[in-house]
């Protein structure tokens, strides 16, 4: 089917299920266009938790139904694609934290959206790249367990006095990204303002003209004067921005910052996914209990 006939399709779908469908700013275009919401994985969260539809389907990742799924138990949550995981999430394990919560018993776990529903059911609290020094700073500890995300963890480590444990992990798209990146971007196009997410490595983050989430990038751009931005991040970000400001010329800080598993999810697997109520994502109701509390409580603090 061409893309105005799935279009047709899912709008009829969407009335039959009493559906919505939230999409990643990472999404291929064709998704995001599918979309009701597109957004940052707060934004979802915060859609998912409030919204009246009977059925989420999720274009994103097995962490971002997941969540859905833990914010809106009452919902049934839909994910096209069902083998779209996230590298990152997967370098933390319920067990390896309870590792580190033993090791360091006077620390609060802070844990970044991007982790599976067990690690969150671990946690004291999650975070998302918008919040997560504001979480960090409005917690009683002084010492605080940050997973997965070690570039993330040293971001915010530089905006606390707080003591920052991190993990291990890294996202491999966004880690990929390298400080001559940044330097050569600049002689390339030196009135552009770079700016670059915070799962960026040191290196790159201390080069950037502004550190900032999915969301925060689109802020950003809505205010600039600048006519051209340089864009550290997942590549599906450009068509979000373009739809923001389309007088505006953006580039892509370096070459291949794609998120394969991102890229799984197409218009089709969508129809499919509504058509047939396939890939249900279903969180235990212990794990649930627990995971909702630590987003809850995210949830609650105020994003930058």
């Amino acid at each position: 089917m061409v893309l105005s006939e799935i279009k047709e399709k899912i709008a009829a779908l969407k009335a039959e299920r009493k559906a919505i469908i939230l999409a990643h700013n990472y999404q291929i275009e064709e998704v995001q266009e599918l979309a009701d919401y597109t957004g940052d994985s707060l934004e979802l969260s915060r859609i998912a938790a409030a919204v009246e539809a009977e059925v989420i389907v999720l274009c994103g990742v097995h962490f971002m139904a997941e969540s859905a799924a833990v914010l809106a138990p009452e919902k049934v949550v839909l994910l096209p694609e069902k083998d779209a995981g996230c590298p990152l999430a997967d370098t933390v394990t319920p067990e390896g934290l309870r590792l580190y919560k033993e090791k360091y018993p006077d620390a609060a776990v802070v844990t970044y959206i991007n982790s599976s529903a067990a690690v969150k059911a671990e946690s004291d609290i999650c975070v998302t790249s918008a919040n997560a020094a504001l979480v960090v700073d409005s917690l009683e500890a002084e010492r605080i367990i940050f997973v997965p995300d070690c570039n993330l963890a040293h971001f915010v480590s530089r905006q606390t006095k707080k003591e920052i444990i991190p993990w291990p992990g890294y996202c491999i798209t966004h880690h990929r990204i390298s400080p001559d990146d940044v330097d050569r971007a600049r002689r390339i196009y030196p009135n552009a303002p770079v700016i670059v997410h915070p799962e960026c490595r040191p290196g790159v983050v201390e080069r950037a003209d502004a550190v900032l989430g999915t969301g925060g990038m689109i802020r950003f751009v809505k205010e600039t004067e600048a006519q051209e931005v340089i864009v550290g991040t997942e590549e599906g970000m450009i068509y979000r921005l373009r739809q923001e400001r389309s007088d505006i010329k953006f580039y892509l800080l370096s070459p291949g910052l794609l998120c394969p598993d991102m890229k799984y999810t197409t218009p089709d697997k969508v129809v499919s996914s509504l058509e047939n109520m396939q890939h249900r994502i279903t969180v235990p109701p212990e794990i649930r209990k627990q995971a909702a509390g630590a987003l809850q409580r995210m949830l609650k603090i105020p994003s930058s």
